[in-house]
């Protein structure tokens, strides 16, 4: 085993062996970000799916699941900071890899630009009951600066941050959740069990929105070279984080339904829903302690977002994709800081730079976590059809596996329908209303360019793509002989 971590802790130059799975699940569970879910996503999946929210929830988590078990088919037997970006190159070949690779720096980092834009829309909330209005720029400069440093400076120390600060806050609405239960006087509601009115399109179309609440949840692929016992520890964290939300988002969509039974407000209508049920349920103050809490939520997310971005640009600046310099690691911290700063200074540049044009914060945030969404659906189906392909070539595929790779693509191409639309009146999707109907097209042509400029290095530099495919390949062999999960 000794022989083993040495061999790690000389891969990368990343801190290896240094994250137990508390650390490694706080990584997916932040860049999650269960706390957005009842604060705004719930809403949005409730205005079509009604009283059907918490059954579209439960397909979401089963679909995603699904999606992590083709993520597991990689992540049982190697491990590395390139995540999905790796598992992919490895399964379809490098160009598929390095498109992955394009669609995750533009997830993470476009992520972590609409999460900043929620904590300057409810750091304001909280810090205005004190009289105190700063502008969002300042607002994000206090986000990403604080999320730079702690990303710069040291990797444990941002998994803790992250595990405290969503707990936190997930333990602050689950409060009120008992609180709105014991108002009401019952548990039962026989409208929602009993799917009242609800319509199977409705529900359908709501799991385009449910999908969305789960993005990220394979971020703790990215610390394959710093995780313990990566090869049991990520891919629990992969599953168990994904469970955890669901059970998470389908409790407290249920409560929140039933707290707004009789409000003059609907639940979809209403702009702060977690501010509402504390009202409603006599205790306003809940409403200041929610925004704190989903303020530090949003800050969490958007540092796991910012260390996951990284740790992919750092993988591909390790193999001549980016320039080299991207690739390098902190002699002291042990941390890809080159990367870290390069991500940090783009998820502050374009929402400072939309908001000096006057664009609303929410604007902004639905914008740039819609584009995000693109990138993580492209990675989602690409490992699914990868992991078959890949256990074939092992000798080591089973119909189970095929079937899991069916189910992951078809419930992710659902969430891509609802993006992209389809033509047509009556319509089950219809195409989004600008400026949602172009961004499809914005994010393909990006994809585009990712792929033309790879084309370009590997006519220029063909060894590039061969020492790709042998440090790839190296990780692989390297976990080879290590107990699978």
């Amino acid at each position: 085993m000794t022989a083993k971590i040495e061999v790690r802790q000389g891969a990368s130059g990343l801190r290896s062996d240094c994250l137990p799975f508390s650390d490694v699940i706080a990584q997916s569970i932040a860049n999650i970000a269960p706390t957005l879910t009842p604060t705004i996503n719930a809403a949005l999946v409730f205005g079509t799916a009604g009283v059907g929210t918490w059954l579209t929830y439960v397909f979401a988590t089963i679909g995603l699941i699904f999606v992590g078990i083709n993520i597991n088919q990689f992540a049982r037997r190697s491990a590395s900071p390139g995540s999905l970006y790796a598992y992919i190159a490895r399964g379809l070949g490098p160009t598929a890899g390095v498109i992955t690779g394009w669609a995750l720096i533009l997830a993470y980092l476009f992520t972590a630009m609409a999460v900043m834009c929620g904590f300057a829309i409810y750091g304001d909330v909280a810090l205005g009951s004190l009289g105190i209005h700063p502008s969002p720029i300042f607002l994000f400069a206090i986000c990403v600066g604080v999320a730079w440093y702690v990303a710069y400076r040291d990797i444990k120390l941002s998994t803790v941050i992250m595990l405290a600060l969503e707990a936190g806050s997930v333990a602050l609405i689950m409060i009120l959740g008992v609180i709105i239960l014991f108002k009401k006087g019952h548990v039962i509601d026989a409208s929602q069990l009993s799917l009242q009115g609800a319509k199977p399109g409705g529900i359908m179309l709501g799991l385009v929105l449910a999908v969305f609440s789960f993005v990220g949840f394979e971020s703790a692929t990215t610390l394959g070279d710093e995780a313990r016992r990566p090869l049991q520890n990520i891919p629990r964290a992969v599953i168990l984080s994904t469970v955890i939300s669901g059970i998470f988002f389908v409790i407290i969509s249920y409560i929140e339904i039933i707290g707004f039974e009789g409000f003059k407000t609907p639940f979809d209508k209403s702009e702060a829903p977690l501010s509402d049920l504390a009202n409603i349920a006599g205790v306003g103050f809940f409403g200041l302690l929610i925004a704190i809490g989903a303020t530090i939520s949003f800050f969490a997310c958007t540092l796991a977002s910012i260390n996951a971005g990284a740790r992919i640009f750092f993988s591909m600046g390790r193999h001549g994709i980016f320039h080299s310099v991207v690739g390098q690691a902190h002699g002291s911290n042990e941390t890809p800081h080159i990367a870290v700063t390069l991500a940090a200074i783009v998820t502050f540049l374009a929402p400072a730079s939309t908001s000096l044009f006057g664009v609303k914060l929410l604007d902004n945030y639905g914008y740039f976590g819609t584009i995000a969404t693109y990138g993580f659906l492209v990675a989602y189906i690409l490992i699914s059809i990868a992991a078959p392909v890949y256990l074939h070539r092992e000798h080591q595929l089973r119909f189970t596996d095929i079937l899991f790779s069916v189910l992951g693509i078809g419930f992710m191409v659902i969430p891509v329908l609802g993006s992209v639309g389809i033509p047509g009146k009556d319509s089950l999707f219809p195409i989004p209303a600008a400026p949602y109907n172009v961004f499809p097209y914005l994010f393909l042509l990006y994809l585009v360019a990712g792929g033309a400029w790879f084309l370009i290095i590997r006519l220029r530099s063909p060894e590039i793509i061969e020492q790709m495919e042998a440090d790839i390949e190296a990780s692989h062999t390297r976990f080879s002989n290590m107990k699978k999960v």
